[in-house]
């Protein structure tokens, strides 16, 4: 059974720095491609953030992001990381990390609140 756990969100001041984390478990991570996706508050569908291939390679940003955020992966520890810097308020939002060919999340995803 899949499972993805993220972590690392937080409430964070403009220009500040957050790093996410997913852990996941229950099938072959090192096999496929993931992406972090966001929901932005009171939106009820998904951005898309970044995207990595199975090997850590074919990195992509959103243009929002693309040059604040990094996404790496560690497939003997099956972890998924997100980078964040400089953030701002329009980063805030919900944070779920994704098996690239999914549409929709299974996990609980991490808040990410960017605030004075």
């Amino acid at each position: 059974q899949v499972q993805l756990v993220e972590s690392g969100g937080g409430l964070v001041r403009p220009g500040g720095s957050l790093t996410l984390s997913c852990a996941a478990s229950g099938f072959d991570f090192g096999f496929y491609a993931m992406k972090w996706i966001r929901q932005a508050p009171g939106r009820s569908d998904f951005e898309w953030v970044a995207s990595v291939g199975n090997n850590g390679d074919n990195r992509h940003y959103a243009d929002r992001v693309k040059g604040r955020f990094t996404i790496a992966r560690d497939n003997v520890k099956k972890l998924l990381s997100l980078q964040m810097d400089s953030l701002t308020p329009g980063d805030t939002g919900r944070y779920f990390c994704v098996i690239a060919q999914d549409r929709e999340p299974r996990s609980q995803g991490t808040q990410v609140t960017v605030s004075v």
